[in-house]
């Protein structure tokens, strides 16, 4: 009798279980499309990236025709993937979810900006699907974009490691992300007129001063370890770098013309989680200043000997930024005129009860505070995102102060985890034109991927 009271039950089981699995809604189609449909460029180089909803499971393969207007193919500009008859082939590895190609100027080739290239996805293998933004024009000058939607993508190359593994720099004008690995830099110098430094907050870093200007005397018995722990609960603001973009209030005091002035200091250079730094991994740096440029000074703490790096300043960029692991400048930020957003993680703070400590966040927004993108918030109890218009900018003030729209577009905790839909945002760009702007998604709980938000904006007012 038990058997065969088992044994219904074991059926009935198997059946609501199936019956569980049929009720499952299946998966929504994964489509393929541009990440803009329109973009501009004026340097030598451009990528042009074909995002899909989600990974595939095998490769897949993708067409991309061209018609270029005012150009000839291999004799002003071309591409990599090579195009065969005006058709480039390109695949997206499994478990990846975008594919690419570069557009090259030849060299000594001179345009009057009137060129362009119209490409259209013409086919996608199975079982994806050819989705929206199938067609984008690339100009050959800056463009002023009317606004679109895009993903920006905080996730590494292979697409399977952190979901802020890259921070992402925006220029809404011209429709083009730019992803960088975080930790590929770990010093930003200052390229205007002051000598000001700025550590890496997009790896949790921290730094103190010693009072010490022979960077070979310093040991790790000038400090203790676990003053450089922040995150968590931990450490202190003095520690980190200004959140909203202040650069008289960095860690690293001004570079002053006086080298006796120019202390060193210990540099933990990946942190935020409240994790005691390892000796072993502390930098000792000191930096002075060499004509219109610096001289670095850096070595292991423990070492006795160090090497220097001079840095040239480049006004066209708000830094100019160096790896110690490669004893070299790398590149990082876009010119400061061709960005205005960056978003991903970064060392910011908040409050415990006790006072403003330091703390990491994911999925921060910050605007370009150093080429004064301003911004401002509007909710939507004063206007809707779809009304607001340029007759509804009466009134509106913008800050400069970098994290204006930092956090707030977005709940992680206490609450429905997903995007805020009661505000949305005004972005005023260093040369004077106004988007509107909102987030979409950003997590699995409201429709988004965590390291891909969606975000989409409309020009309001077109600068002057």
């Amino acid at each position: 009798m038990n058997k065969i009271v088992t044994s219904l039950l074991v059926i009935t089981f198997l059946i609501g279980f199936n019956a569980c699995k049929d009720d499952e809604p299946p998966l929504p189609d994964n489509v393929a499309g541009f990440e803009s449909t329109a973009k501009g460029f004026e340097g030598e180089e451009t990528e042009v990236k074909i995002v899909l909803s989600r990974a595939v499971d095998a490769a897949t393969p993708i067409s991309v025709s061209l018609t270029p207007t005012q150009l000839i193919y291999n004799t002003e500009f071309t591409t990599t993937p090579v195009a065969t008859n005006n058709v480039i082939a390109l695949s997206v590895p499994a478990g990846q979810s975008s594919a690419s190609f570069k557009v090259t100027k030849k060299a000594g080739v001179f345009l009057d900006g009137d060129e362009s290239i119209a490409f259209k996805i013409t086919s996608v293998g199975t079982p994806a699907l050819i989705g929206p933004n199938t067609d984008l024009k690339l100009s050959f000058k800056a463009i002023i974009s009317e606004g679109t939607s895009i993903q920006l993508n905080g996730i590494a190359g292979s697409e399977l490691g952190s979901s802020a593994a890259n921070s992402v720099f925006l220029d809404l004008s011209s429709n083009t992300q730019t992803p960088v690995l975080r930790n590929s830099w770990d010093l930003g110098f200052y390229g205007a007129a002051d000598f000001r430094v700025i550590i890496n907050g997009t790896t949790g870093a921290s730094a103190l001063m010693i009072n010490k200007t022979d960077l070979a005397t310093v040991t790790d018995k000038d400090f203790v370890a676990d003053s450089l722990a922040i995150g968590q609960g931990l450490g202190k603001l003095s520690l980190i770098d200004d959140a909203k973009g202040d650069l008289t209030k960095t860690v690293i005091k001004e570079v002053s013309a006086t080298d006796a002035d120019n202390k060193v200091y210990i540099l933990n250079r990946a942190g935020g989680a409240a994790a005691i730094p390892k000796v072993a991994d502390l930098y000792k740096i000191r930096i002075l200043r060499k004509g219109t440029g610096y001289t670095l000074q850096y070595a292991k703490v423990n070492d006795t000997t160090f090497k220097t790096l001079d840095i040239t300043k480049d006004a066209a960029y708000n830094f100019e930024f160096v790896s110690l692991d490669k004893g070299a400048t790398v590149d990082v930020e876009p010119a400061k005129d061709r960005w205005d957003l960056q978003w991903g993680y970064n060392m910011y703070f908040t409050n415990f009860g006790a006072g403003l400590i330091p703390y990491g966040f994911s999925d921060l927004v910050f605007t370009n505070a150093q080429a004064k993108v301003g911004a401002a918030e509007v909710l939507t109890t004063t206007a809707t995102y779809d009304a607001f218009a340029e007759a509804n900018l009466t009134g509106i003030t913008f800050s400069t102060d970098a994290d204006v729209i930092g956090s707030k577009w977005r709940v992680t905790s206490g609450g429905t985890i997903g995007v805020k839909t009661d505000r949305f945002y005004l972005i005023k760009d260093a040369a004077g034109n106004i988007y509107k702007l909102r987030f979409v998604s950003f997590h699995p709980e409201d429709g988004g991927e965590r390291g891909k938000p969606k975000l989409e904006y409309k020009l309001v007012k077109k600068g002057a």
